[in-house]
């Protein structure tokens, strides 16, 4: 892999933050608003309550994940080879 220069290590970096603050955004919100139409209860609560508290979970792990193998392969791609 080519290496980066700092400027554009940070820059790759911020960007990445970015795209994942926006993700964090919109699984924290966006069923919140529409789960106000969903009327359905499971198991006497309301589906909004199941979508809100398994679905963000979940997405926010994913969220996690996808920011620690992208990180990983930039710091790879920075760092020097090291002998194993």
């Amino acid at each position: 892999m080519k290496a980066f220069a700092p400027a554009d290590y940070w820059r790759r970096t911020r960007r990445l933050t970015a795209w994942l603050l926006l993700a964090w955004a919109v699984v924290a919100f966006a069923p919140v608003y529409f789960a106000r139409e969903l009327s359905i209860e499971v198991f006497g609560w309301p589906l909004a309550f199941w979508l809100a508290s398994q679905g963000a979970l979940l997405g926010f792990c994913a969220i996690v994940i996808v920011y620690a193998r992208c990180m990983r392969r930039l710091d790879e791609a920075v760092s020097p080879q090291e002998t194993r």
